[in-house]
């Protein structure tokens, strides 16, 4: 009986070392996953950052949210009248959503169509596009990648 209790006893205490190492183990992960959790954000409009970033030079842009460099990401634009964002892709897909003005938009296989306020389109992984502000004032929009940004140009922008 007295050899039992010494094998029950070690394999005891084995047992509570496991369960302890688990115990750490989930508490470890779960502090990590807390750390790396997304917290909310609010940005009023007279808040954004738009700047000017490189071609073509008429756009201004805001990052909203995420990293283009990482994964998906939520760009405000803003586009005067008659600024073209000429023909491109990305490896992404882009979505679209007009805010303010009219933006005529066109996509390879697709006839050109002219969107308002509530305007949506969807622009598939490297599927040709491109949009021109129609407005007599500044046009609006958000738009979102699902992955990595990065962006192709058809020609040469001026």
């Amino acid at each position: 009986m007295k050899k039992m209790n010494g094998i029950f006893g070690r394999t005891a205490k084995w047992l509570l070392g496991v369960v302890a190492l688990m115990v750490l183990l989930v508490a470890a992960a779960s502090r990590g996953q807390e750390q790396s959790s997304k917290r909310g954000m609010v940005t009023p409009l007279a808040s954004a950052n738009l700047v000017f970033d490189g071609e073509p030079a008429c756009l201004k842009v805001a990052r909203e949210n995420g990293d283009p460099d990482k994964g998906a990401s939520t760009f405000l634009l803003e586009a005067p009248s008659g600024c073209m964002v000429p023909a491109h892709y990305h490896t992404a897909e882009e979505q679209l959503m007009v805010v303010r003005g009219d933006v005529l938009t066109g996509m390879d296989g697709m006839a050109e169509a002219k969107l308002g306020p509530g305007g949506f389109a969807m622009m598939p992984s490297k599927a040709m596009h491109w949009f021109t502000c129609k407005s007599k004032n500044t046009c609006l929009m958000f738009v979102t990648f699902d992955r990595t940004y990065d962006i192709v140009w058809a020609k040469q922008v001026k």
